[in-house]
């Protein structure tokens, strides 16, 4: 999914089920990024352990800010700038940073990452951008912006690709057996769509080792983050595979089969005993994979 994240709104009626407004998407990257937090924290952490005490931080696609908020508690010292296209998010991560008592050194700028990063006033000592690069029609050049954005010395953490989540055995006792690995077949071909729509589209080997380099940054390190959240899954866990799986229902219908959006919907309706809100075997398995290149000082 989502991941989805600048959350970057497109005009293209021809391709309109590729249009995001990440604004609406706001519930399913809270529930993502709150869950998905123990993934955060261990990159963070490894993070921290090259770049132990950066002044300023930007999460560049920050979204809603909770993971702009968990690098502003991993960083103590730091000031943390989120920067995103869509300003209800940047009020939601406004409102968190003040819950968290962290407001003193957090601010947002509203900036398009295909342009950059906005008015960031001051070279980042590491900028964070979790799946938001691809949501940007020319990759390499907004790639070029957050280089130009680093401090020398400055560190760029990149989390794309890994693998796609696992939530339900292969055979589940409905329909056909093999659900998911069709549903991200369909999604592959989604997300080909919603880049070729993008403004100023450019198709870029997703070598992103080899365009860090492009942008003339080092590339130092690549490593995966696995999310293993197994069945019996907590509450929250649960609700975020109902709303993903909504998403995906939502927009995938199209490329799905008669037979799999029945099972979809069986799976989706609260009253059917088969369903996600009831099945005890759902699980949540996934990765994220974080590309560090270093700015020379």
């Amino acid at each position: 999914m989502a991941h989805h994240h600048d959350h970057t709104q497109h005009d293209h009626p021809q391709h309109d089920h590729t249009e995001i407004d990440f604004a609406e998407w706001l519930p399913l990257l809270e529930q993502e990024a709150e869950l998905f937090t123990p993934l955060y924290a261990r990159a963070a952490a490894w993070l921290r352990e090259r770049q132990p005490e950066p002044e300023l931080i930007v999460d560049a696609g920050s979204g809603p800010g909770v993971i702009s908020c968990l690098l502003a508690d991993t960083f103590p010292r730091a000031r943390v700038v989120a920067v995103d296209s869509a300003e209800p998010l940047l009020e939601r991560a406004r409102a968190r940073a003040d819950r968290l008592g962290v407001a003193d050194r957090f601010t947002t700028v509203q900036a398009e990452l295909a342009d950059g990063l906005g008015n960031v006033e001051y070279p980042a000592d590491l900028l964070w951008a979790s799946r938001s690069l691809h949501h940007v029609g020319d990759q390499r050049a907004a790639l070029s912006g957050f280089a130009r954005g680093l401090a020398p010395g400055g560190m760029l953490a990149l989390l794309e690709g890994g693998l796609p989540a696992r939530f339900l055995p292969r055979d589940i006792g409905i329909g056909r057996p093999a659900l998911q690995s069709r549903l991200d077949a369909v999604q592959e071909e989604w997300f080909t769509e919603m880049r070729a729509a993008l403004p100023g589209a450019v198709t870029e080997t997703e070598d992103w080792p080899a365009l860090l380099t492009a942008v003339g940054l080092r590339h130092i390190a690549t490593r995966t983050f696995l999310l293993d959240l197994p069945a019996p899954v907590s509450e929250e866990a649960r609700a975020f595979v109902v709303t993903s799986l909504t998403h995906r229902r939502d927009k995938l219908a199209d490329g799905l089969d008669a037979d799999d959006l029945a099972t979809l919907d069986r799976l989706l309706d609260p009253g059917d005993k088969a369903s996600l809100h009831h099945r005890p075997d759902v699980f949540l398995l996934t990765a994220h994979t974080v590309h560090v290149g270093v700015k020379a000082p």
